[in-house]
């Protein structure tokens, strides 16, 4: 089975005879780094993912069977000569897109559960309480539309949606529209566990290339602000609040390397914090928000620190919903 992205492609309906499929690649790779390739024949069908260095996996699929990884790239890249194909192109994000190669390794356990019997929600919690790492694939009343929920280690990391109102992204917001429309329109679920094997190397991938984004360092270094403010006017500190966050930071470090106070890739003093680690914008977001709600929580502050970030939290609400960020 060929899984692509449920959004909307970034480029559609290239015809492959125009094409030369290596280069189409290299041109994707250097225009946005990381995305996959779809191509659509009447009797096959198949997907590259890629990022900036290269292919990432590869699967095609036809009458004849089911290919993957080289055998599939060999199919795929002959494929103009064969089939009048239709070529869609995705981009995916860099923390995304390791998660969407290591799909073809995935095995369902379970097939298409209907809403007769199973409520979604319901089985979002039960994915979650179960520690799966891979992806729950929704389909809404007939299957035209649905999206793709993806858990690594009972965590819900994002997904693929085809949102109601045409927008597209990995939010709350969409995975409650999936939840309500299965609710409204019923539909089936198929449940897919991707080995942990298959997702480290793709992960180790993300960690020698991801890098936050300027708007989400600068959306931390304010958060922690809020937090030293709301810290520092408690009475009778025992501590400075550099020690108290150093202490926490260690404790997630082993989590969250990037945090190690003796790797030097986090720095935050006098209001202004440093990063030179390699982490994507969820991984330091959960990294820090983590370390905060152990910290107020141990300190009993926190009331007072959610009053504090009212402010904050209204200047970054598409944050707050998108990385789903939790701060008590």
């Amino acid at each position: 089975m060929v899984i692509i992205p449920k959004e909307k492609p970034i480029v559609e309906n290239l015809n492959i005879y125009y094409l030369d499929v290596r280069k189409l690649l290299e041109h994707y790779q250097g225009e946005f780094g990381s995305g996959g390739i779809y191509f659509k024949g009447h009797t096959a069908e198949g997907v590259i993912f890629f990022d900036k260095d290269e292919w990432l996996s590869a699967t095609y699929r036809d009458k004849k069977g089911e290919y993957f990884g080289a055998d599939a790239m060999e199919q795929l890249i002959e494929a103009g000569g064969r089939n009048n194909y239709s070529v869609h192109v995705y981009q995916i994000s860099l923390e995304d897109v390791y998660f969407w190669s290591s799909i073809p390794s995935a095995e369902k356990i379970y097939e298409d559960l209907s809403t007769e019997f199973t409520d979604l929600e319901g089985l979002i919690r039960k994915m979650s309480s179960e520690k799966l790492t891979g992806y729950i694939d929704v389909a809404i009343g007939n299957g035209q539309k649905g999206g793709l929920i993806f858990i690594i280690n009972g965590k819900i990391m994002g997904g693929s949606f085809a949102a109601e109102n045409g927008e597209t992204g990995p939010n709350q917001q969409n995975q409650e529209m999936l939840i309500r429309n299965t609710k409204k329109y019923g539909g089936s679920f198929n449940v897919c566990r991707i080995p942990l094997s298959k997702l480290k190397s793709a992960g180790e991938a993300q960690i020698s290339f991801a890098k936050p984004s300027q708007k989400t360092l600068v959306m931390v270094e304010e958060l922690l602000a809020v937090l030293e403010s709301t810290v520092s006017a408690k009475k009778k500190m025992k501590s400075n609040f550099s020690k108290l966050l150093k202490k926490k930071l260690v404790e997630n470090a082993e989590k969250y390397a990037f945090l190690d106070p003796f790797a030097g890739e986090f720095e935050y003093a006098e209001q202004q914090m440093r990063f030179s680690g390699n982490a994507s914008d969820r991984e330091l977001i959960d990294g820090i928000t983590v370390s905060i709600r152990d910290l107020i929580q141990e300190l009993g502050l926190a009331p007072q620190f959610m009053k504090n970030t009212a402010v904050w939290s209204q200047k970054y609400a598409k944050e707050l919903e998108d990385f789903n960020i939790r701060l008590t």
